[in-house]
C-alpha cells in the first residue's frame, strides 16, 4: 500500500495553521497598503539567466537553485529569491516611464532553494517581500526598513533588532574589494573551496562566510568603513539620521554584506534576540542595488528593497508566544430532529447569505450529540428544527451564552439573530 510523504524540505500548511498564515499576510497587506506599496505577481519560474547573472558568487546562485529545461526549451529557474523577477517585470513592461517616480511593489509568494532542511528553513518557503525602484534616497532606505519594523511589531515581536551597515558606492566597494584581495592573499590556502572562488570574484563575500569566519584572518581583516569616499559615508549617515528620527533602534554591524552581490550602499537585517530563535534569527533582510534595473535592459535606476519569510515570523511567534487567530467562533449551528428533509440546509444557506458563519446537522444524530458539536464549535446560537416545527412552520432558537430559547417563524430566523448576534457586541 503506498505511503506518500510530502518531499523532503516542504510542508503542508494544515488548516489548524492555515488561518495564522492568513492573519499574518492581512497585517502585511494592511501595511503595504498604508505605505503606498501595491502587490505584483510574477511566475514561479524564469529563464535561468534571470538569477544567474554574470560572475555572481553567491551560494544562492552557485548552489542552491531548482534548474531544469523542458523538451529541448532554454534553460528554466525555480524563483529563488524576489527581486530579480521582479526587476525583469519592471524592465519588459516599462514601469520606469511612470510619471509618480518611485515605483513601490511587494510580492508575496513561494521560493525554492536547494539547501539542507532544518528549523524555519524549507526547500520550498514562503517570502514577502517589496521592492521600491527609481529614487535613490537615504530617506527611502530608512522608510523600507520602518515599513518592515511596522510589520514585525505589529504582529506583536519584541525580541528583535536591526543591524544595518553600507557597502558605499561602486568607487569604494572597488577600493575595498583591493584592500580584502591583500589581506587574504596569503591566506588563501587556510580558506574553504567556495571563499577561494569568493576571492576571485567578490572578495567582500568573504566576510559572509559561515566556514571560515572563526579564522584569524577574518577577525584581522580590514573594514570597509576605511574604504568609503565622502559620498558613501554622508549617505550612510542620513539614512542613520532618518533611523533615530522614527527612534528605530539599531546597530552598526561592519561585517553584515548580506548573500546577494547586486547590493550597494545600505544593507540591513532585522534579527531576532529571542534564545530560541537558534541560527534561523533573521527575520527579514535586504538593501539597495544601484545596476539591476540597467543589467536587465533598462534606464540606469536604483531600488531597495527586502525579503522577509513568512515560516520564520510563524516560528518567532510561537517562541514568544504572540497569541495568533484561531479558528473564529461559529456564529449559528442548526440541529434536525426527525425527519425534516433539506430545510436545516435551506436555513444555513439562508444564514450564510446574512453573513453568518454556519453549519448544519447533516446525517441522523441524538440531540446529545449534535449539542457537543455546538460545543466544539464555540458555537453562539443554535437554529433548531423538528418534524413539529417543521409542519408550523416554526423554528427554536438558543443563545448558548444567555441559555435562553425562543420559537419563531421560519421568516423571522435572520431578524432575530441579528438581534442576539448583534447584541453581544
Amino acid at each position: 500500500m503506498a505511503n506518500y510523504q510530502t518531499p523532503r524540505g516542504t510542508q503542508d500548511i494544515l488548516p489548524s495553521q492555515s488561518r495564522k498564515w492568513l492573519q499574518i499576510e492581512t497585517l502585511i497587506r494592511s501595511v503595504c497598503d498604508v505605505y503606498g506599496y501595491e502587490e505584483i505577481r510574477t511566475p514561479m519560474f524564469e529563464d535561468t539567466k534571470v538569477f544567474k547573472r554574470e560572475n555572481d558568487s553567491s551560494d544562492m546562485v552557485n548552489k542552491e537553485m531548482y534548474t531544469f529545461s523542458v523538451h529541448g526549451e532554454d534553460s528554466m529557474t525555480l524563483r529563488p529569491e524576489g527581486t530579480a523577477g521582479i526587476i525583469r517585470s519592471f524592465v519588459q513592461h516599462k514601469m520606469y516611464g511612470n510619471a509618480d517616480l518611485p515605483v513601490k511593489l511587494y510580492y508575496m509568494g513561494e521560493m525554492f532553494r536547494y539547501e539542507r532542511p532544518q528549523k524555519g528553513r524549507y526547500r520550498q518557503f514562503n517570502q514577502f517581500g517589496i521592492e521600491n525602484i527609481g529614487v535613490k534616497s537615504p530617506m527611502i532606505d530608512a522608510e523600507i526598513i520602518a515599513l518592515g519594523y511596522s510589520i514585525v511589531k505589529g504582529l506583536g515581536l519584541q525580541s528583535v533588532k536591526v543591524l544595518i551597515n553600507t557597502l558605499g558606492d561602486e568607487q569604494s566597494r572597488s577600493t575595498y574589494r583591493e584592500v580584502l584581495k591583500d589581506h587574504f592573499k596569503d591566506h588563501l590556502p587556510e580558506l574553504c573551496e567556495d571563499c577561494k572562488r569568493r576571492y576571485e570574484i567578490n572578495p567582500l563575500r568573504l566576510l559572509d562566510c559561515k566556514v571560515d569566519h572563526d579564522l584569524e584572518c577574518m577577525k584581522t581583516a580590514p573594514s570597509l568603513e576605511q574604504s568609503l569616499n565622502e559620498e558613501s559615508k554622508e549617505y550612510f549617515r542620513q539614512v542613520l539620521g532618518a533611523l533615530d528620527a522614527l527612534e528605530i533602534p539599531y546597530e552598526i554591524d561592519a561585517r553584515l554584506v548580506r548573500g546577494l552581490d547586486y547590493y550597494t550602499h545600505t544593507v540591513f537585517e532585522v534579527v531576532s534576540t529571542h534564545p530560541e530563535s537558534g541560527t534561523q534569527a533573521t527575520v527579514f533582510g535586504g538593501g539597495r542595488y544601484d545596476n539591476l534595473v540597467e543589467y536587465f535592459g533598462g534606464p540606469q535606476m536604483s531600488g531597495v528593497g527586502f525579503g522577509m519569510g513568512l515560516e520564520r515570523l510563524l516560528i518567532l511567534a510561537e517562541a514568544e508566544q504572540v497569541p495568533l487567530e484561531e479558528r473564529p467562533a461559529l456564529d449559528a449551528y442548526v440541529m434536525a430532529l426527525g425527519n425534516v428533509g433539506s430545510k436545516p440546509l435551506e436555513l444555513a444557506t439562508e444564514i450564510r447569505a446574512a453573513g453568518y458563519r454556519c453549519e448544519f446537522n447533516a446525517v441522523p444524530r441524538s440531540l446529545k450529540a449534535q449539542f457537543k458539536s455546538v460545543d466544539r464549535f464555540r458555537t453562539k446560537v443554535a437554529v433548531i428544527v423538528g418534524e413539529t416545527e417543521l409542519q408550523q412552520g416554526m423554528v427554536n432558537i438558543k443563545d448558548i451564552k444567555n441559555q435562553t430559547q425562543i420559537t419563531v417563524p421560519f421568516e423571522q430566523v435572520i431578524d432575530t439573530l441579528d438581534r442576539i448576534l448583534g447584541g453581544e457586541e
